[in-house]
């Protein structure tokens, strides 16, 4: 097996949309990814993304935004703001998962700081899990931990939620309720699996579980890149920091601008299922590997601008361009939760008091509009497990800085 290594955006584009092309960056993590949807090929996956994708509707979306979503924010960042500060990844880890967990159908009936701790300690772990091509720790040590997580994982919140869900399809097919009195989530789609997929408890669990640790883990560390660039921005630009915490659209801007510099995942790998020839005359035999590093063709020059290196929210791209480059992917792989974290382009028609941000913009809004600052006593740690440039913490206080 060979492997070729690029970081050209047309030859990355040509490559996510070949169909000969197989997702390989998760095979390490197979203990808790394999058979989920993101490593999925060919017809399966096809079929098990037609099927789920009847929960991710844009309608909903919005939906969930505008009614639903603020209630659990203002929840969420209520213990934080009394406390006068926080770690934001903590905040981002608990206000995504709750967020997450509805999504994909995990019910938190307690409704405790417990609970939420008890869930939110087994997603972490499923994220390390997910992650392990990048791990730094010894694989093996991190597998046991997936599978101990997973077994907890489904005594303590997959069975209760199942069997709930069950006795409401049940109802349903009895014609005892209607379709629409059924949780609109994932869990419930794979159970009812109209579309009669093979699909067994093992692998219902990891899909679950992958839907948990991978809205979560993403939005978090998004929401954390891009306070981090405004921060900096703001101090560097104090003319324009107003403009970044009144004029919503623009912020949405300065999120996606973010979301280019720092894509959750910074590498993408792709296997080839036959002989492949992609642009820039790349030849792949069959069982090649391709590793496309996503972080350096988001700073394509010729795309995003001499200055595509630097976080520069009044940026302008091509026509048929995402400000965030290749962060969400494209083609058959593209992530679902794209229009929830990213939200919708705006354009000169767009009204600011009917648009959808994206959740990732709400959460930075908030922390703003609550007077987020980073905490100048306790300074930002990078991630040092991961080969992944995240950071492992990062204190904030409200109101003024001390």
């Amino acid at each position: 097996m060979s492997k070729i290594e690029t970081s050209d955006y047309k030859t990355i584009k040509s490559a996510l949309v070949n169909r000969n092309l197989k997702q390989a960056l998760y095979d390490k993590g197979k203990v808790i990814m394999d058979g989920v949807l993101l490593t999925l090929h060919g017809e399966e996956h096809r079929k098990r993304r037609k099927l789920e994708h009847k929960i991710f509707q844009r309608d909903f979306f919005k939906y969930y935004e505008h009614e639903l979503f603020p209630k659990t924010l203002n929840e969420t960042i209520k213990p934080f703001l009394n406390k006068g500060s926080a770690d934001l990844l903590d905040f981002g880890y608990r206000i995504t998962m709750n967020l997450t967990a509805d999504f994909a159908g995990i019910d938190r009936p307690k409704k405790t700081p417990e609970e939420t701790e008890d869930l939110l300690s087994l997603v972490k772990v499923f994220s390390q899990g997910a992650t392990l091509v990048h791990s730094k720790r010894p694989h093996d040590e991190v597998n046991k931990e997936v599978l101990m997580a997973l077994n907890e994982f489904e005594e303590k919140f997959l069975s209760p939620s199942k069997k709930r869900r069950e006795k409401l399809i049940t109802k349903f097919k009895n014609n005892q309720i209607e379709k629409n009195e059924l949780p609109r989530d994932v869990l419930t789609v794979l159970l009812i699996n109209e579309d009669k997929i093979s699909l067994n408890e093992d692998l219902i669990k990891r899909e679950i579980a992958f839907y948990l640790q991978a809205g979560s883990h993403s939005t978090a560390n998004s929401m954390t890149h891009a306070l981090h660039e405004i921060f900096i921005w703001g101090e560097n630009n104090p003319s324009e920091f107003n403009k970044i915490k009144n004029d919503s659209l623009f912020l949405q801007k300065c999120v996606h601008e973010s979301m280019r510099l720092h894509p959750a995942s910074p590498v993408a790998w792709r296997k080839s299922e036959c002989p492949v020839k992609l642009d820039n005359n790349i030849e792949l035999d069959k069982g090649d590997l391709i590793i496309m590093d996503l972080h350096k063709a988001n700073q394509d020059k010729k795309i995003f601008g001499d200055d595509s290196d630097i976080f520069n929210p009044h940026r302008i791209v091509p026509k048929n361009q995402f400000l965030w480059g290749l962060t969400f992917g494209i083609g058959l792989h593209m992530c679902f939760g794209r229009d929830l974290d990213g939200g919708i382009v705006s354009n000169e028609n767009t009204d600011p008091n009917n648009h959808q941000y994206g959740i990732v913009t709400l959460l930075v809004k908030k922390i703003l509009d609550e007077k987020g600052s980073p905490d100048p006593k306790n300074k930002p740690k990078s991630d040092l497990n991961s080969e992944r440039p995240n950071w492992g913490s990062y204190p904030i206080i409200f109101g003024e800085k001390l």
